[in-house]
């Protein structure tokens, strides 16, 4: 087991910084007690991604918290970005989660603003929503600082966070689509990863438009389809969400559904290295798919650092 106290990854940090092309993939975290499925996905990567992305909640459905999920991971010799929503926590839980992150050598974090809580399993919950994205990126730019959101002293150290955000460049209002990406990068993200993307050239417009000269890391979210049934459901069933009919006629027609969908994740994933510094695969429940993926792409294996400390 890797002793998280004397060593940090930094695959991730370092490769975005060197601006390499970044590999990030998603890991549910387990529904329950036993991490077993989610480790054996993840061990999948291994080699193959700079850090795989624990969701915190992901749909607002209930799961193990992504901070103690993605510690799982760092013990087990996986770098994790773990994502922190602002759904369920006030902004005193957020720090005191984001304080304990560092302390563990979970240096990578995504701040979401969350799904709504009637999206999910419990929709009689109570949203907290004390914060959203940005004045949660804000939130950590301070911990980094050595102050807390009220501008008091962290009398025991100041945090070393690796911060990003989400877009999502298939947004229909691209002056709202600028705005928000403008105050995330001004709020401090460090690196954006995507939405799943089916429009390539809104992708190449945000680019050209928005994201030009900003000096961040952009990842292009890659989504495995296993079937045109499957992308049926994500159109009615994920907003914002338009896969073409194109795709899904092509995955109807296939022998092999499933593999036609890792053929068009492929392609995708070489459209994308022409377009942004990086791609985050998901594929749920089938991420043992993501490496076979990233071999038809040509993508070659990564090569994980750890330092030292």
């Amino acid at each position: 087991m890797l002793d998280t106290r004397n060593s940090i990854f930094t695959s991730f940090r370092t490769a975005a910084l060197a601006g390499d092309f970044l590999i990030t993939a998603e890991v549910a975290p387990p529904k329950g007690g036993n991490p077993e499925h989610m480790l054996q996905m993840a061990a999948t990567l291994k080699g193959r991604v700079h850090a795989v992305n624990i969701t915190d909640g992901s749909r607002a459905v209930l799961r193990m918290c992504s901070l103690v999920a993605s510690a799982i991971l760092l013990q087990n010799g996986i770098e994790p970005i773990c994502q922190v929503a602002c759904r369920d926590r006030n902004r005193i839980g957020l720090q005191a989660d984001l304080m304990g992150a560092h302390a563990l050598g979970i240096h990578n974090i995504l701040a979401l603003t969350g799904d709504p809580v009637k999206a999910g399993d419990h929709p009689d919950a109570k949203g907290v929503f004390d914060c959203e994205a940005v004045r949660l990126l804000q939130l950590i730019h301070k911990l980094n600082c050595g102050v807390d959101c009220n501008d008091k002293p962290l009398t025991d150290g100041a945090l070393d966070l690796f911060v990003g955000a989400a877009i999502d460049p298939q947004c229909k209002s691209l002056s709202g689509l600028q705005s928000r990406f403008e105050r995330k990068l001004q709020a401090g993200a460090q690196f954006f990863q995507s939405q799943l993307i089916t429009d390539f050239d809104l992708l190449e417009k945000f680019m050209d438009k928005i994201a030009v000269g900003c000096n961040k890391p952009i990842l292009a979210g890659i989504f495995l389809l296993k079937s045109a049934k499957n992308a049926q459901f994500i159109n009615r069933c994920v907003p914002g969400v338009n896969i073409p009919d194109h795709i899904i006629d092509r995955l109807a027609q296939a022998k092999d559904p499933l593999e036609e969908g890792m053929k068009i994740a492929a392609e995708q994933v070489q459209i994308a290295r022409q377009l942004c510094q990086g791609v985050h695969m998901m594929a749920v429940k089938r991420e043992d798919l993501i490496a076979p993926i990233l071999d038809m792409a040509g993508v070659a294996p990564i090569h994980q650092v750890v330092v030292s400390v």
